[in-house]
């Protein structure tokens, strides 16, 4: 059995490895425990900011330290990150594209028993029509590791969407992680899966049933959502023909809706989407709920099928 941990926790330890760039400062909304910054808070004490529970505040104290050449990584839940605060993310950030990295920690329904008001379904979308915002969602601990590194090499603002829930590893040590491509990751002829977070590896469960059945999915790994590999996603609907999309986002503005827009001006073909169906969340334990909004790779598999049956 893989390995599980949670996004967030490699998050912090990603900051804290990384920590010894000492241009990097961490700003946290009173949550260090939960995001994972209190790794770097202890190793580091001089360059943490607790901002309490002023999550505008704190977006507009990190703007305000990358105009004098840091790089502040502003962490909070993303409920409040991409919610609470995604005006100042818009003024204060995005707007003079400044060097602020925002580690979004407790994204979608896998935050399971906090219940609706603290499952950010729609955070993918209000970040990525941001100008200048980019957006990455990682599959696992070494995905998110890689991300963490590639974002503090980035000049410009960066939307790291981290989840609480342990997930499986999928990556090895020699995986590559190249900003702004997706990866393909199991081949297939019939249907196309694209996944992005830990929907990754319920895809991967989707194309290991579908393989049971005959039927050959490609999965592509879409780890950054915006700039989205246009290029990848055009070469996989011409050659299978038929998309399923899947992520832990409301159908609308995510992952599904950015291959949709892709696909309309390059290579139409059917695409059918994984997610909540425009629908808040509930309280309950993360795999149930994953079941309940039809997330599972279960699920997926039945959605390939049914997009086959349209080509």
């Amino acid at each position: 059995m893989a390995e599980k941990i949670a996004t967030r926790q490699a998050y912090g330890d990603a900051l804290v490895e990384f920590g010894v760039n000492e241009k990097i400062v961490v700003f946290d909304a009173d949550l260090s425990k939960s995001t994972k910054t209190a790794g770097f808070q202890a190793k580091y004490p001089e360059r943490f900011f607790n901002m309490g529970i002023a999550e505008a505040n704190m977006m507009c104290a990190a703007a305000g330290m990358a105009t004098c050449g840091k790089i502040p990584f502003a962490s909070t839940f993303a409920i409040f990150a991409a919610g609470r605060a995604c005006e100042q993310v818009r003024n204060s950030i995005c707007y003079p594209k400044l060097n602020v990295k925002i580690g979004a920690t407790h994204a979608g329904i896998s935050v399971g028993e906090d219940g609706a008001s603290h499952q950010m379904l729609e955070d993918i979308s209000n970040m990525r029509v941001l100008p200048n915002m980019t957006v990455i969602s990682p599959a696992d601990a070494v995905e998110t590791r890689l991300a963490v590194k590639a974002a503090i090499e980035y000049e410009g603002p960066v939307y790291l969407r981290l989840g609480r829930l342990a997930v499986p590893v999928i990556f090895d040590e020699t995986y590559e992680f190249e900003w702004g491509k997706g990866v393909q990751i199991r081949e297939g002829s019939d249907v196309t899966i694209i996944a992005t977070g830990l929907m990754v590896h319920e895809a991967i469960i989707a194309y290991d049933i579908l393989k049971e059945k005959g039927i050959s999915a490609r999965v592509i790994n879409i780890h950054t959502i915006k700039p989205l590999d246009d290029a990848i996603i055009e070469k996989a609907a011409r050659e299978t023909g038929a998309i399923v999309t899947a992520e832990e986002h409301n159908i609308i503005g995510g992952l599904g809706s950015a291959v949709c827009e892709s696909l309309a001006s390059s290579y139409p073909v059917h695409v059918l989407r994984i997610g909540t169906q425009d629908k808040f969340g509930k309280s309950g334990k993360p795999p149930l709920l994953m079941k309940e909004y039809e997330l599972t790779g279960k699920d997926i598999a039945k959605k390939a099928e049914a997009v086959i049956a349209l080509k």
